[in-house]
C-alpha cells in the first residue's frame, strides 16, 4: 500500500468536477481516493490516493477541470491511521503546509514530531487530526480543527514548527 499525494487548482468554479473527474480516473488505474480536501473558494484540492502494488499515475490537468495538478507525490501518513481515515473520511477546518528544511530527514522528522506532538496540549482549543510527509521530504500538510486560524498558529508554536501556508477548508 502506498499513498499519494495530488494537489489541483480547479478551473473557476469547477472543484467538484474535478474531484469526480480525479476519482475515475484514480479508479480506472487501480487506486482508491482516500481524502480530499478543498481550499475556501475552491481555490485548492489536496487529494490523497492509496496505489495497492501498482505506481499512481500521471494525469494531465486540463483532462480533470483542472488549471494545474501537482503529483503524485508518494507520502506517509502520521499521528492516524489509514483504516480510520477510511472509515470516518474526517473533516478538517485547516490545513497547514510546512516546507521541510533540506536538514531534516525522515528519521529526524519522526522523532521530532513523536517528542512534541504531546505539547498540543497546552494548546487545548485544537486537535491535531493528521499529518502527510512527503517522502522526498519536500513539505508535509498538516490537518487541524480549531475555532480560527489564531489558534492553529498557537499550536504550531507550542510544537515549534513554523507555517509556511495556512488554509481555510471548506466544510
Amino acid at each position: 500500500m502506498s499513498l499519494y499525494l495530488y494537489e489541483l487548482v480547479p478551473t473557476a468554479g469547477n472543484a467538484d468536477q474535478a474531484l469526480k473527474e480525479f476519482d475515475t480516473r484514480i479508479a480506472a488505474a487501480g487506486g482508491e481516493l482516500i481524502e480530499a480536501q478543498v481550499t475556501d473558494g475552491a481555490q485548492r484540492v489536496f487529494a490523497i490516493a492509496e496505489f495497492d502494488g501498482c505506481s499512481a499515475p500521471d494525469l494531465d490537468a486540463g483532462s480533470l477541470s483542472a488549471a494545474e495538478l501537482d503529483g503524485p507525490h508518494q507520502v506517509r501518513l502520521v499521528g492516524a491511521e489509514l483504516d480510520q481515515i477510511k472509515a470516518a473520511r474526517p473533516e478538517a477546518g485547516y490545513l497547514v503546509e510546512w516546507d521541510i528544511p533540506d536538514t531534516i530527514d525522515m528519521e529526524t522528522y519522526l522523532a521530532r514530531k513523536k517528542a512534541n506532538s504531546p505539547k498540543y496540549a497546552n494548546v487545548p482549543e485544537v486537535s491535531f487530526l493528521r499529518t502527510y510527509v512527503r517522502e522526498d521530504m519536500d513539505k508535509c500538510l498538516c490537518f487541524y480543527n480549531a475555532p480560527d486560524e489564531a489558534a492553529v498558529f498557537r499550536a504550531r508554536e507550542a510544537v515549534s514548527t513554523p507555517v509556511d501556508r495556512i488554509h481555510t477548508l471548506e466544510s
